[in-house]
């Protein structure tokens, strides 16, 4: 899927571990979970343009609601140079893959990822990118 060109753009920046950065850069994990709390509810809301409002969870799974998110910034870490991608695809409430992190039983949000810009760094051969040209 092509990512939206035209849309009003409000990122949202997760920093995750490097496995996992690598597991979605590869295309062999499809989600990356966020626990859920009323920060992330807010967080999400945000990013999704309700402003001074948050998810229902609860309601988004009562419902089997998928949402559309763009502009999720992953980062492979915290530093500043770090690799990094924006991802999007749809917002919902569920249990996730243990193979991919989860805990049992555990409902969390789940970004289905449906494609990846990469936005690389310095490290550029280390995140897969091509390198930009000299300018």
């Amino acid at each position: 899927m092509i990512a939206p060109a035209q849309m009003e753009r409000r990122k949202m920046t997760l920093p995750i571990k490097r496995k996992w950065w690598d597991m979605i850069r590869s295309g062999e994990k499809k989600e990356e979970y966020r626990d859920i709390t009323p920060y992330y509810a807010k967080r999400f809301a945000t990013a999704l343009g309700m402003h001074n409002r948050q998810l229902n969870p609860k309601r988004m799974e009562e419902t089997d609601a998928r949402v559309p998110i763009h502009n999720i910034v992953l980062r492979a870490g915290y530093s500043l140079d770090c690799p990094t991608m924006m991802v999007g695809g749809m917002l919902r409430v569920g249990k996730g893959r243990l193979e991919w992190g989860a805990v049992p039983g555990v409902k969390y949000f789940i970004i289905e990822i449906d494609y990846i810009e990469v936005l690389c760094t310095d490290d550029w051969e280390r995140a897969g990118c091509p390198k930009p040209p000299n300018n």
